[in-house]
Order: structure tokens, then C-alpha cells, then sequence
């Protein structure tokens, strides 16, 4: 399903399936990256062939090398429809619609997502690293949401940033505008690893590897349940978690897992 992931002109994502590993690339770095129409769309369009292709584990989301991971919204595009007899309004809703989905669907994919982030991550950019489920970046990215500085206060990447790091964290981020290196951005919680810029493919690899090799139905049940308690009081949370682990513990994939285990071999997963 995927083509080499090197940067063909022209199109803003190209994708790499190998060994489960599903990488997206963004490949617009004479745009930045930016999260335009087009980009959208191929993201999208590749994460739902992902959620329902078996052959994919993990999800990687990287970016053709350059100094930006992805400059958040295509400003460009928002700015040509203040022309519109409703000044953009509409425009402007479909958009922000539009990759407020994005984020979502990343969210509920049944895989893991994987952010390798190698330059700069603003914006909603930023928002694209907070909604994966883990985060490796180089020494030499850095984070901002930096809409405050241009009137345009990134609210959108507040839901994904502010789930993600500590509210005092997240307000200095969004109120400054500033960047935080990637020292800060593990510090708030932003990414999990910071690795020399050499080792950011090697280190992002090793992770999807591992991931990789779990039984992927336990993933996707994991996954959704992570999320979903988030939202929940403790009491509630316990709960459902509990209810979820019964069902669990009911897949095969979980009675060959412990069976492999207790036997001392590697389980074969089924995914069921």
C-alpha cells in the first residue's frame, strides 16, 4: 500500500510500510509542512487505510529533512479567503473542522502513532506531536504555539497541548508564545526521548519495533481504554478499566500470551 518514503515533488505525503511499520512523511518543506488542504487530507487518507489494514502495527510520523517538522496551519490559504462574501467565515469553520478531526482520528487509531520530530513543531504543528501517543525528537527541535504573537490564539492546539502538559506549562506556552527546546518540551511532557539528531531513526525504529511485536488486538484495546478513562472520575475509571481487562483477559491473543509466557516461549499472536 505504500510508496518509498523520499521526497517526490509534489506530493505532500509519502508512506513506507516495512515490517509493520507504517511511515508517514511530510513532504512539503519548501511550505514548511504546513498543515494545508492537501496535507490534510493525505494524512487522513492514509490513517484510515492504516486503521484498517491488518499488515500495519505502528504508525511513524516524520518529516523530509529540514528545519521545520511541520509549521501548523497553511496561512497563505487562510488569508486568500478573507475575500469571501462571508470574509472566510465558512472557509475558516471547515478548516479548523477539518484538522480538529485530524487530531481525533489520530487519537482513535486502533495503532499506535509515533512522532519523530527532527525541526520545528509550531503551531499546530505543535498539536499534530502532542495528539501521538509518544514522541521522540532530536536535540535540535524546538515547540512553540505561537498564535498570541500574530492574534490568533492557537485554541485548537490548547485541547491536545493541555492534555499533555501541566495547565501552568500550557498557559506559559499559549500566553508567551515562545519556543521551548526539547529539553522543556520532555520536562512538560510534551515528548518522551530527546536523541542526537544521527540516532533520531535508529532510537524511533527501535520503538516501533517493540511496539510492533505486541498482539495488536491488545494494542487497540489499550489504546482506546487509555483515552477513554482519561475523561473519567477515579471511581469511574476503575470501573470501566476493570470491565475492560474481563474482556481482555477472554481474547485469545491473552490466553495465548499468558500460556507463552508460563511456558517460557514466544507467544503467536492471532490478533483475536
Amino acid at each position: 500500500m505504500a510508496e518509498a518514503a523520499t521526497n517526490l515533488p509534489g506530493v505532500p505525503l509519502t508512506s513506507d510500510l516495512t515490517d509493520g511499520i507504517l511511515r508517514l512523511t511530510l513532504n512539503k518543506p519548501e511550505r514548511m509542512n504546513s498543515l494545508s488542504e492537501s496535507m490534510m487530507a493525505a494524512l487522513s487518507s492514509a490513517l484510515t487505510r492504516a486503521a484498517e489494514d491488518d499488515a500495519v502495527r505502528v504508525v511513524v510520523i516524520d518529516a523530509a529533512p529540514g528545519k521545520v517538522f511541520c509549521a501548523g496551519h497553511d496561512l497563505k490559504e487562510l488569508t486568500a479567503h478573507r475575500s469571501d462574501p462571508d470574509r472566510g467565515r465558512a472557509y475558516f469553520a471547515d478548516i479548523m473542522g477539518r484538522c480538529s478531526s485530524l487530531m481525533q482520528q489520530i487519537v482513535n487509531l486502533p495503532k499506535p502513532v509515533i512522532a519523530a520530530v527532527a525541526g520545528v513543531a509550531t503551531a499546530a504543528g505543535c498539536q499534530l506531536v502532542a495528539s501521538c501517543d509518544l514522541a521522540v525528537a532530536t536535540d535540535r527541535a524546538t515547540f512553540c504555539t505561537p498564535g498570541v504573537n500574530i492574534g490568533l490564539f492557537c485554541s485548537t492546539p490548547m485541547v491536545a497541548l493541555s492534555r499533555n502538559v501541566n495547565r501552568k506549562q500550557a498557559m506559559e506556552m499559549l500566553l508567551t508564545g515562545e519556543s521551548i527546546d526539547a529539553s522543556a518540551a520532555r520536562e512538560f511532557g510534551l515528548i518522551n526521548r530527546i536523541v542526537p539528531s544521527e540516532y533520531l531513526d535508529t532510537v524511533v525504529m527501535k520503538y516501533a519495533s517493540v511496539i510492533a511485536s505486541k498482539s495488536p488486538l491488545t494494542l487497540k484495546i489499550g489504546k482506546e481504554a487509555f483515552y477513554k478513562q482519561a475523561e473519567m472520575s477515579l471511581e469511574d475509571a476503575y470501573d470501566y478499566c476493570a470491565e475492560v481487562m474481563v474482556e481482555n483477559m477472554l481474547v485469545r491473543d491473552a490466553e495465548e500470551g499468558i500460556g507463552a509466557f508460563l511456558e517460557k516461549r514466544e507467544p503467536d499472536w492471532e490478533g483475536r
